[in-house]
């Protein structure tokens, strides 16, 4: 479809495509459910264990199977039905929540448990995270591509807005499990959404060899081009170096702010507006937007956020800082996605979103969130995000250096 894009109108994706607008509606009320059980996990585990590392631990144990299988996933995507994936994904995930609720709701969930859901979650979303989004190009062209990330990601922040606020209140008044119990509700919201898609026949393209000679062809094609392997290997690092204000905000909200679970909810729904005004403000950018330019400043921003963020002992100077967190964290995901989908050929895309998934889910939420909880328990949540902010200057400046051409895209 040719498209009309220019400056100005954030929202202009969503009234020219109608698939893309029934995904959009679906996926956000359903991620409003996703928060609400992110936000009460993270604080079931704190409550469980009282112990950072633990809550660090359930954090990387939902991630560790994307690391293990989103590779053989991106191979699978290529050669299937990417819609039909990620309906199987959302109905199973549904299944998991379920589950949480009757555990917790029951009492009967323990940490192992906890983690044994989590991984289960896990396994599933390292199949459904490159399916979704691949199929971002068959809801909307690649014309419209970039709008479509970023419309995409305010919905997302969106439902981290409205969510962990929501999970915080039902928490007060109902308990725990009934955060769970909303969740599953939630996913009939995107599962209505998929089935009033509809989409042309796609062909697939006949497979070339075993899906693990499918995997490595992948992996050659990214380390053989230098904007893409520029490109994972900077996302990559700032991922992981990201991940302990994020994955440790339970910690933060208790030890560092004396909040209880409705000031951790609000913590995040802060993220949640920055994210969201950051999503919608990169949708309404101009399309001669310098993107490489953009990137690499705004990992430097990121930095003094954080360092900032480790600074604060007071809530409401901490709620500010991480609006403008949100902000630049959506701004620099979404470009990084945008970058690397705008120099894929169609028949690569699932493998790429694969990679994409594994180095901003998989080896941030593993390497970064099991690190962060250890180097929290040593030096403490101050020092441990002081750290991050000093190694994402360090890393940035030689890695813009090392990768002149990402400044050109």
């Amino acid at each position: 479809m040719t498209s009309t894009r220019g400056p100005g109108n954030p929202f202009r994706v969503l009234l020219t495509h109608a698939n893309f607008r029934r995904f959009w509606i679906g996926q956000t009320l359903s991620l409003v459910g996703s928060w609400m059980q992110s936000m009460a996990i993270g604080w079931l585990a704190l409550e469980l264990s009282d112990s950072a590392f633990i809550v660090g631990l359930v954090a990387a144990c939902s991630a560790l199977p994307i690391l293990l299988f989103s590779l053989y996933a991106g191979v699978i995507v290529d050669r299937s039905d990417k819609i039909a994936i990620v309906r199987l994904a959302q109905i199973l995930l549904l299944c998991e929540a379920l589950a949480l609720w009757w555990f917790t709701w029951s009492g009967h969930l323990s940490i192992p448990a906890l983690i044994g859901l989590a991984v289960f979650g896990g396994v599933v979303v390292s199949f459904e995270i490159p399916a979704r989004q691949s199929l971002m190009i068959d809801l909307v062209g690649r014309d419209d591509l970039r709008d479509a990330i970023a419309l995409n990601s305010s919905g997302f922040n969106l439902a981290r807005i409205v969510g962990p606020a929501t999970g915080a209140m039902i928490i007060a008044r109902f308990g725990i499990a009934w955060c769970f119990a909303v969740n599953a509700a939630s996913f009939l919201t995107v599962l209505v959404g998929l089935s009033l898609i509809q989409l042309p026949p796609r062909t697939l393209a006949p497979a070339r060899g075993s899906p693990w000679q499918g995997m490595w062809e992948g992996v050659r094609w990214v380390s053989n081009d230098r904007r893409l392997r520029g490109l994972v290997e900077t996302i990559s690092v700032f991922a992981i170096l990201c991940t302990p204000i994020l994955a440790l905000m339970p910690v933060v909200a208790r030890d560092q702010l004396g909040l209880g679970a409705g000031g951790y909810g609000l913590l995040l729904s802060a993220v949640g507006i920055g994210g969201l005004f950051g999503a919608l403000a990169l949708a309404a950018s101009s399309p001669r937007l310098k993107r490489g330019r953009l990137l690499m400043r705004s990992q430097y921003v990121l930095a003094a956020l954080i360092l900032l963020n480790a600074l604060s002992r007071t809530p409401v100077v901490s709620y500010v800082l991480l609006l403008g967190t949100g902000f630049v964290l959506i701004v620099n995901s979404a470009l990084g996605n945008t970058m690397m989908q705008a120099i894929a050929p169609d028949e690569f895309r699932g493998r790429l979103m694969s990679i994409y998934s594994i180095i901003v889910v998989g080896l941030p939420q593993v390497a970064g969130a099991f690190a962060a909880g250890s180097v929290a328990r040593l030096l403490g949540i101050s020092w441990t995000l002081a750290l991050s902010a000093a190694l994402m200057v360090a890393y940035g400046l030689w890695a813009f250096r090392r990768y002149p051409e990402l400044r050109t895209l």
